[in-house]
């Protein structure tokens, strides 16, 4: 696992490691909280759930789903109790027979060297674990003796196979496998193929690759229907243009992925100060299936109004040096201004579209450049004679 002090990047989050990721501070108006965190974790509660019973019903999935300590917990309480259960019953079997009593050589007991319940209790540890450390064993003097060890052994087995394969699922889950795909903290709008797009950058870590992996954008919002009724969290999906032309992806180097902000585009009617007055969320899920195990894994993370950022394109990671194509990490989230109009998609396509935009772009010079050019006019000026 990656530190994050120094192999770290400031400019890009670990999907599963951003829990010190400071939240933005608003003035005036407060925001609504966030539906999907940084990390990717889901912000919801569920409360008031009658039926508790259904979760007995996976207790497996219920296993795998608990916390590390409660797990210990119940994988050390469900081997000590029935160790104890058929200590109890060991037990029993040699009060029954009568081995607990003083015998001569000849009396043949159910269960060798049982003479007090600790000694049973040691015998149950022996035959669930198969130890054997041969001072105890079961006759054929008691049927009900050759009963128990058969219904001991397999519980054991059943035990042992629940309780360890709950552990290796929760060693081998996939989101650990997220940890290692990272989002760029930032998304950013800006002019890409002479459309209007929006556009955040994803990357892997490892070397080893995410099969089949699929990118899906979602616009949360609260919206109202035409029948009044208000939908706090309106899921969008949102189309994207990915750099390989559909939503598989081939993640092997960081890669932009772009959404062009088209009519069929919830943002399309967003200008840069409508984006800042409006609650939305953007949501990203990455979903592919990890080569070194199989296990379908997937990592989230979301974009609020003030973390997408107008007028800036993503810089350069990848270079080719000596029949290489070396990834500088640390330019991951770097962003650089470029010329984007300051309206929305949709008063831009009133208006002409980017050519149009382009075209007042270059007919119309920079700030620095009318300033350099007054600053030439006034210096000609200064220079001519008054008598001329």
């Amino acid at each position: 696992m990656l530190s994050r002090k120094g192999l770290v990047p400031d400019d890009y989050l670990l999907t599963r490691l951003a829990e010190d990721v400071q939240q933005p501070k608003f003035k005036g108006k407060a925001r609504k909280a966030r539906f999907v965190a940084k990390n990717g974790t889901c912000n919801v509660a569920h409360t008031n759930i009658r039926e508790q019973g259904r979760f007995l019903q996976d207790v497996f999935t219920t296993l795998v789903d608990l916390k590390w300590l409660h797990t210990l917990i119940i994988f050390t309480m469900s081997f000590l109790c029935s160790w104890l259960l058929f200590a109890m019953v060991w037990w029993l079997i040699a009060f029954a027979h009568g081995d607990l009593d003083q015998k001569g050589d000849d009396f043949v007991p159910c269960v060798t060297d049982i003479h007090s319940f600790s000694s049973a209790f040691l015998f149950s540890i022996e035959v669930q674990v198969t130890i054997g450390f041969g001072g105890r064993m079961v006759t054929e003097e008691c049927l009900s003796a050759i009963v128990v060890l058969i219904i001991q052994n397999i519980v054991g087995l059943l035990i042992n196979a629940i309780m360890l394969g709950c552990i290796f699922m929760k060693t081998a889950q996939a989101n650990r496998r997220a940890e290692t795909l990272i989002f760029s903290k930032h998304a950013v709008i800006s002019i890409r193929n002479n459309r209007l797009c929006f556009m955040i950058r994803l990357g892997d870590l490892r070397k080893s690759m995410i099969i089949s992996a699929t990118v899906r954008m979602q616009v949360v919002r609260r919206s109202t229907t035409p029948e009044g009724e208000v939908v706090p969290l309106d899921q969008i999906d949102i189309h994207m243009d990915n750099p390989v032309g559909t939503n598989g992806i081939f993640l092997v180097a960081p890669l932009i992925i772009c959404h062009i902000i088209n009519k069929d585009s919830p943002l399309y009617e967003l200008s840069p100060a409508d984006l800042q007055k409006n609650d939305i969320e953007v949501i990203v899920v990455l979903e592919g299936v990890v080569e070194t195990t199989g296990i379908t894994t997937q990592a989230r993370t979301s974009y609020l109004s003030e973390e997408i950022l107008w007028g800036q394109r993503f810089v350069p990671t990848i270079t080719e040096e000596e029949g290489a194509y070396p990834v500088d990490y640390s330019k991951f989230g770097n962003a650089i201004r470029v010329p984007t109009p300051s309206c929305s998609a949709k008063k831009l396509d009133e208006d002409g579209g980017i050519a149009r935009f382009k075209l007042h772009e270059h007919s119309t010079p920079r700030p620095s450049v009318r300033r350099r050019q007054l600053s030439l006019r006034i210096k000609r000026q200064s220079t001519i004679s008054p008598l001329a």
